[in-house]
C-alpha cells in the first residue's frame, strides 16, 4: 500500500508541477496568440498595399504573385520567431537562426529537387523565356503554357491532356518557343516526274501557293529543286503562315491539296515509285504457258 501511495504522490506532484508551469506560461501564450493575430493583420495590410502598388507599376501577373508570396513568407517567419521567443524566453533569435542554419543542411539534402525546382521557377518568372499561352516544346513534351508556378509549369497538349513539368527541366534543357513570333516557316516536299519541264513545274507550284489564303504574303514563297529522287525530281516548297499548331496544319493541308490539283490541271505527272524485278531464269507469261499446255494435250491425243 505504501508503494502505491508513493506512486500516486509522484504522479500528483508531476501533474501539479505541469499545471503550475502551464499557469506560469499562460500570460506568455496569450501574448503569443495576440502577436500572431497582429501579424495576420499585418499580412492582410501588406497584401493590400502590394496589390495597389503593383497595379500602378503594371508588373506581370507571374512576378506579382512571386513578390507577394516572398513578402508574406518573410513576414510570417519574422512573426513566428518573435512568438517563439515569447513562449520560450531562453530561445533567443540568435539560437533560432543557429538551429535553422544547421537544420537547413539536412533539409537541403532531403528536399534537393524541391529547392532546385523552386529556384528554377523564380528564375523563369524573372527572365520570362516564355509567356502564358505560348506553345513550347521541351524534350518529348509540348503544349500551350497554362500556368507558371514556383515549382512547376502546366502545359496543355493539343489533344487536351495536361502536363505538369518541373521547372528545373525547363530551366536546364533547351526549350523551343514555337509561338514566339506570329508567323512560322513551313516546308513540304513535292516530287514531279523526270520527263517534266522543271521550270514549268516550279512556276505552277509557286503561283498556286502564293494565291492561298493561309499563306502569309509578307515573305516570299520559296521553291527549290532539292534532289534527284528514286522516281522523281523533288521540290522543296517553303512558305510562311501562322505560328499556332492548328494554323500550321490547316495551311499544310491547303497547300498540299492545291498543289496536287494545280499539277493535275497542268498535266504534270506526280510519280509514284517504280520497282524493277530481275530473275535468273526467264519467266513465261500466262499466254505462253497456256499455249504450251495446248501443245502437250495435242501431242498426247
Amino acid at each position: 500500500m505504501n508503494s502505491l501511495s508513493d506512486a500516486s504522490n509522484v504522479v500528483l506532484d508531476s501533474v501539479k508541477s505541469m499545471g503550475e508551469s502551464f499557469l506560469s506560461q499562460l500570460p506568455n501564450l496569450v501574448i503569443a496568440i495576440v502577436v500572431l493575430f497582429v501579424f495576420w493583420i499585418i499580412v492582410r495590410v501588406a497584401r493590400s498595399i502590394l496589390n495597389s502598388f503593383f497595379k500602378r507599376i503594371k508588373l506581370r501577373d507571374s512576378l506579382v504573385e512571386l513578390f507577394r508570396k516572398i513578402v508574406v513568407i518573410m513576414i510570417w517567419v519574422f512573426g513566428l520567431m518573435i512568438v517563439a521567443t515569447i513562449v520560450f524566453p531562453n530561445f533567443t533569435p540568435a539560437k533560432i537562426l543557429t538551429v535553422v542554419g544547421l537544420s537547413s543542411i539536412a533539409i537541403g539534402f532531403a528536399f534537393k529537387d524541391v529547392f532546385e525546382n523552386f529556384l528554377a521557377g523564380i528564375l523563369i518568372l524573372f527572365r520570362e523565356p516564355f509567356q502564358l499561352g505560348d506553345f513550347i516544346s521541351c524534350e518529348d513534351m509540348e503544349g500551350f503554357v497554362e500556368e507558371i508556378t514556383i515549382r512547376d509549369t502546366n502545359l496543355r497538349k493539343t489533344d487536351g491532356q495536361r502536363i505538369v513539368v518541373p521547372n528545373a527541366m525547363l530551366f536546364t534543357n533547351p526549350v523551343k518557343v514555337r509561338t514566339d513570333k506570329d508567323i512560322r516557316r513551313v516546308t513540304v516536299i513535292c516530287g514531279v516526274a523526270y520527263g517534266e519541264d522543271i521550270d514549268e513545274c516550279r512556276g505552277v507550284i509557286k503561283k498556286t501557293v502564293e494565291g492561298l489564303d493561309t499563306v502569309n504574303n509578307s515573305k516570299d514563297v520559296e521553291i527549290f529543286a532539292q534532289e534527284f529522287g528514286a522516281s522523281s525530281i523533288n521540290f522543296e516548297v517553303t512558305w510562311w503562315t501562322g505560328s499556332s499548331p492548328l494554323e500550321i496544319r490547316k495551311s499544310r493541308d491547303e497547300v498540299v491539296a492545291a498543289v496536287k490539283r494545280a499539277l493535275d490541271d497542268a498535266g504534270i505527272e506526280i510519280p509514284f515509285p517504280y520497282r524493277t524485278l530481275t530473275f535468273k531464269e526467264p519467266l513465261k507469261t500466262i499466254l505462253e504457258k497456256n499455249e504450251n499446255d495446248l501443245k502437250d494435250d495435242e501431242t498426247i491425243s
